[in-house]
């Protein structure tokens, strides 16, 4: 399979996910970096893109020049991750949507609902992808979780626990550090800090592993430190469509928890609990039974499982590789659109602009039901209700 061109816009030097996106591209050999618009500063995007192997007139001062300079070009790029703030997302996927440029976009997809319908329909009308990163869903155990689920392993599924809490953002003094403030600015961020920030990640990793999508929600929103406008902490329920219930708390002042990524889902034959810092074990409890620990890259694990693995069993397998098999997946779609035929189905499951949509949704509901006192609200966009 020919490499795919791919370009970057935003995660510049200093990012937090700029290394690990373009680390995870690059792991199957299936893209070249041709292209990038990497930070706010002209000067230094153009300059850090040439330092990564980007040629001089590939690595653009803005995302402007970057579509303008790609629109014409016979060997355009092919892939755009935007990884910038929040608030910026819906016009530069629009841009490189209405180009006809497939674009996996950082999470959260938009800042409103309006924007992200607006990005669901140009996906379609151009026939382009529109993908989200919703990274952990690539773990190789995960999905083996979502495949379990899937075949009956579990029965119905009853109640599902999701946590995504971490500490890194309890230090008053950090109140000016760039890297935490816009996260916390309404301007920068939206309407939401930590829900939107990573409780969406947990409640994807919800939907995506049950199969099920969010129906309504109550929500309990709290800001800990003094000043802050939006969350940093909040805890939700949420009735899914196929009949589960969702725990969900996410914070960002909890310290001593690390990255806190966790799942657990419990069915009428089983339970299964997973957690993002130990990606390596799955631990499985059928009803009346003995809990086992399934080691990936073991054997008898799923198709969907083996295809996510890369390296030997007992090996530690990371956040890179997780994403990179999200790129694996939008390459093979990518190229089997080329190539004029059907992709592995395997392939197929990557978060798209329908996935980003529901978070949105999701995003505002909560943030109406915790001013509402915890009200139960509709989770689902209009358009999919």
């Amino acid at each position: 399979m020919a490499k795919l061109n791919w370009g970057m816009i935003g995660g510049g030097e200093g990012s937090q996910i700029g290394p690990a996106h373009r680390i995870s591209s690059s792991i199957d050999g299936l893209y070249t970096m041709a292209a990038g618009a990497l930070d706010a500063d002209p000067v230094k995007g153009r300059e850090f893109g040439q330092r990564l192997g980007i040629a001089k007139d590939r690595s653009y001062g803005n995302w402007h020049e970057m579509l303008k300079g790609e629109i014409s070009r016979d060997n355009r790029v092919d892939l755009v991750t935007v990884a910038t703030p929040n608030s910026t997302h819906y016009e530069i996927a629009k841009g490189f949507l209405e180009a006809g440029i497939n674009v996996l976009c950082e999470k959260p997809m938009t800042v409103s609902l309006d924007q992200a319908e607006d990005l669901v329909a140009l996906s379609k009308a151009h026939n382009v992808i529109c993908a989200v990163n919703y990274g952990y869903s690539g773990y190789a155990l995960v999905r083996h979780m979502r495949a379990m689920v899937a075949r009956g392993d579990l029965g119905k599924i009853r109640l599902i626990k999701a946590e995504f809490a971490h500490g890194f953002h309890a230090d008053a003094a950090d109140a000016d550090n760039p890297r935490v403030r816009w996260r916390y600015d309404p301007v920068q961020a939206g309407i939401s800090a930590q829900f939107a920030d990573c409780g969406i990640h947990a409640l994807h990793m919800a939907s995506f592993v049950a199969g099920q999508e969010a129906r309504e929600l109550s929500a309990d929103f709290a800001s800990c430190l003094e000043g802050r406008v939006l969350e940093d902490d909040a805890l939700v329920s949420v009735r899914m469509d196929g009949g589960a219930l969702v725990r969900l708390w996410t914070s960002s002042v909890a310290i001593g928890r690390m990255h806190g990524l966790n799942v657990q889902v419990f069915g009428e034959k089983g339970g299964l609990r997973w957690a993002q810092e130990f990606p390596n074990q799955l631990y499985w409890t059928p009803l009346n039974g003995r809990t086992e620990i399934m080691e990936r890259g073991g054997p008898n694990l799923s198709p969907e499982a083996d295809r996510a693995s890369r390296v030997t069993i007992g090996h530690a397998e990371g956040m890179p590789l997780a994403f990179a098999n999200i790129y694996s997946d939008l390459a093979e779609v990518i190229t089997a659109i080329k190539q004029n035929r059907k992709p592995n189905p395997l392939a197929c499951h990557y978060p798209d602009a329908v996935a980003g949509l529901r978070s949105i949704a999701a995003i505002v509901a909560s943030v109406e039901s915790a001013k509402s006192g915890g009200a139960w609200l509709d989770a689902r966009p209009k358009s999919l209700r």
